[in-house]
């Protein structure tokens, strides 16, 4: 397979039309043709359903798409970090969730970039899960994790912030009247959480004998998707504290309190770029500047 081809299919599933993807891609339709047709033969599989007025994917072409894809984006990535002169320039990858130390990191990397105005970030937002993955791919350089998660392959430092642990309710929720909530408050409350294990054990353990008579509603990853959930009356939101507000909700901290902590990883052995090396070396300075939040 070729990158070169692999664009020529993303065209293709992206416009779902022969004559508007050809048109493109500046080929003229028996070449953008020709080419597909080879590369189906060459893997051996069907990536296209072919109507009279339109052009869809089959499963296998779905795949296709996603690999494609994280291939294309790899070739960006790599174009970007080889063209760099003497002076640090490039672009740096990476992922987060909605967490408090992403605002900490943000004034680091703001305060790195004053230092390095050609350094650019591209920021990718996702669960744990998820931003592991992209930094496997190659991706991601860093990734900003919320623990507990499993890091043993990967090189890291903790940040100095604790986040903290409450519930998104109604306003008009009897819940909202109170100043913490403890877990026999939840008991006939639905409940909408995430939809990690690791943290659902994290929780389980605040809820101690109580646990097991709790009731979920709904989980997920997307934390404002989430609270819209609990917006429209559906339970009780699970979550961490935001900086920011949502209309018609109020945060209540557990009783008693559970904070989590963050980690910044990276591959470990990893050959990187000098521009990431250096945001590394820089961000370790400043959390060895900056005093520890205990529990």
């Amino acid at each position: 397979m070729e990158l070169r081809v692999l664009k020529y299919f993303l065209a293709l599933a992206q416009e779902q039309n022969i004559t508007r993807a050809a048109a493109l891609l500046h080929l003229t339709q028996f070449t953008l043709s020709r080419q597909l047709m080879q590369l189906e033969k060459e893997l051996g599989v069907q990536m296209f359903r072919r109507g009279r007025y339109k052009i869809t994917l089959t499963e296998e072409g779905m795949l296709l798409r996603r690999r494609a894809q994280e291939l294309v984006d790899l070739e960006e990535k790599t174009k970007k970090e080889l063209h760099r002169a003497e002076q640090l320039r490039g672009e740096i990858a990476i992922g987060s969730g909605d967490l408090e130390g992403m605002e900490l990191l943000s004034r680091w990397l703001a305060d790195f970039r004053a230092l390095h105005p050609q350094v650019t970030y591209q920021i990718f937002s996702g669960n744990s899960d998820h931003i592991k993955e992209r930094i496997e791919q190659g991706i991601l350089d860093l990734g900003l994790l919320l623990e507990p998660v499993e890091i043993d392959r990967y090189e890291s430092v903790r940040l100095p912030v604790r986040e903290e642990w409450g519930v998104l309710v109604q306003k008009e929720s009897p819940l909202a009247q109170k100043q913490a909530i403890a877990p026999k408050d939840l008991l006939e409350v639905p409940l909408i959480v995430s939809h990690r294990q690791i943290i659902w054990k994290e929780l389980e353990r605040w809820f101690g004998r109580y646990a097991r008579q709790v009731k979920i509603a709904a989980s997920g990853n997307l934390p404002y998707n989430m609270s819209l959930l609990a917006k429209q009356g559906m339970g009780a939101f699970l979550t961490l504290k935001q900086h920011c507000s949502y209309e018609q909700l109020r945060f209540l901290p557990l009783s008693p309190p559970l904070f989590s902590s963050c980690v910044l990883v990276w591959k470990r052995a990893e050959p990187f770029p000098r521009p990431v090396s250096a945001l590394i070396d820089y961000i370790s300075d400043c959390i060895a500047d900056t005093p520890q939040e205990h529990s």
